[in-house]
């Protein structure tokens, strides 16, 4: 039910406004002063508040400013006597929803009751869908208790508050860009917009008009004056992903922003101001590609103020039976399968195999798995054949020592039953043994 609350030291008045308003399904409370109104709101949960302007302790304009400053989606009414255009412009310049006339506008406050809490209704599922993006992209969303991870994780909120440009380096695949939109959401931009940009998915020409926006006219096809991410991430964050594949005649351009926070559009001579926070990302070892000449070396020094090192899968791999469940329970949920358990030797799979994808393998390799499962359990059938392969043998060729020779001849009877449809006479022949060997076997090992 709506709370609203009427603030006004006529007390025939006010008793009577608040029945008029009870009647409309409304729960009314009721202040003779600022003081008493102000106890109300940070005791009980208001959602319009009607004030009169004059007031014995003060001024129903300045309550509207408080009001606001703590509590911005609650939408103040102002009642007056004698209304006045200064006030007027004042009380809506702190914030009033509207500023109406005792006597002559009665019968207005009712339809302006309901316009303040449709206006309130809508803030409120905009603060939900913070809160819950807010609880999606931020540190605590990141999965993972290993030393590496936490180390990581801990540098990066120490950096958030600041608008340091930040660089985060690892492997293909390690969560750079979760750990991007964690950094900006724990930074004072979060109500700002957040924007990635892969710096290695557009040609030079194309990359300069999408990073700095271009004139009507500056090139064959630009029709019109075109705002790029620069300027629609104004005082946000932009997040520059696989910055080592930027050509070498932008970075320049960009030093120059990360500088002065100056720009000019494509085919413009005048100049755009910014205020703009980078984090970048890259899986190359940017030292080097300075060396060669393929990055510039005041660019360098200049995005990499903060580094972050994210682990590799291979490195953290405590974590992986961690993710693997949160990924079957997104990808379970979004393909619409209940499936709750991973068997112990799809785990086994998983920690022994050589990650080069990193997470973003692993979460594939999941919903792959999902897919093709039909009951409530995730099992090593229904792996990639390669990597259950691969998984036997390390990349230097020796033999994992928790896949002893039972393990692989397990996994070996079970796939030929399955290329024979289950005909154990025919599986017998294949692996060269009795069937009263593979009977013993099958009985041995479990399998069905």
């Amino acid at each position: 039910m709506n709370r609203i609350l009427i603030i006004d030291d006529e007390e025939k008045l006010r008793s009577l406004l608040a029945k008029i308003i009870a009647l409309e399904g409304f729960e009314v409370l009721q202040a003779s002063d600022i003081k008493s109104g102000l106890r109300k709101i940070e005791t009980v949960p208001i959602d319009v508040v009607l004030s009169d302007v004059k007031l014995p302790d003060g001024n129903g304009v300045d309550l509207t400013r408080i009001i606001k400053e703590r509590h911005p989606t609650i939408e103040v009414i102002l009642l007056t006597a004698y209304g006045n255009i200064p006030d007027g412009v004042r009380a809506m310049k702190n914030g009033a929803f509207d500023y109406i006339t005792k006597g002559d506008d009665n019968n207005r406050i009712i339809p302006i009751l309901h316009q303040a809490l449709e206006k309130v209704g809508l803030a409120k599922r905009v603060e939900t869908l913070e809160r819950q993006l807010g609880s999606k992209y931020s540190f605590d969303s990141i999965i993972g208790k290993s030393k590496s991870v936490l180390s990581a994780i801990d540098e990066a909120k120490k950096a958030a508050p600041s608008d340091t440009s930040v660089l985060l380096t690892g492997e293909t695949g390690t969560g750079k860009e979760v750990f991007a939109q964690a950094i900006h959401n724990a930074s004072n931009r979060r109500r700002k917009s957040f924007i990635a940009v892969n710096c290695s998915a557009f040609s030079k020409e194309l990359f300069e008009s999408e990073l700095f926006g271009h004139k009507a006219g500056a090139f064959t096809g630009a029709t019109k004056e075109t705002k790029g991410i620069l300027e629609e991430a104004n005082n946000g964050t932009v997040f520059l992903d696989e910055l080592g594949e930027m050509p070498i005649e932008l970075q320049a351009k960009l030093l120059r922003v990360l500088e002065t926070g100056e720009f000019m559009q494509v085919g413009s001579s005048k100049q755009t101001t910014v205020n703009v926070r980078f984090i970048a990302a890259t899986n190359r070892d940017l030292s080097n590609e300075v060396a060669a000449g393929r990055f510039r070396e005041d660019l360098y020094y200049r995005i990499a103020v903060f580094q972050i090192h994210l682990p590799s899968l291979s490195e953290r791999r405590a974590d992986i039976e961690e993710l693997a469940y949160s990924f079957l329970k997104t990808c379970s949920a979004r393909i619409n399968k209940r499936i709750y358990t991973i068997s112990g030797e799809y785990l086994d799979y998983l920690k022994q195999h050589h990650w080069k994808g990193n997470i973003r393998e692993l979460r594939n390799v999941i919903e792959r798995s999902v897919i093709l499962t039909e009951g409530t359990e995730l099992v090593a059938d229904s792996l990639p054949l390669e990597m259950r392969r691969l998984s036997i043998d390390d990349p230097s060729g020796q033999k994992r020592s928790n896949l002893n020779l039972a393990s692989v001849e397990k996994q070996h009877i079970s796939r030929v039953l399955h290329s024979t449809n289950g005909n154990k006479t025919k599986t017998a022949e294949i692996l060269g043994i009795a069937i009263t060997t593979l009977y013993r076997k099958l009985s041995e090992y479990g399998i069905e």
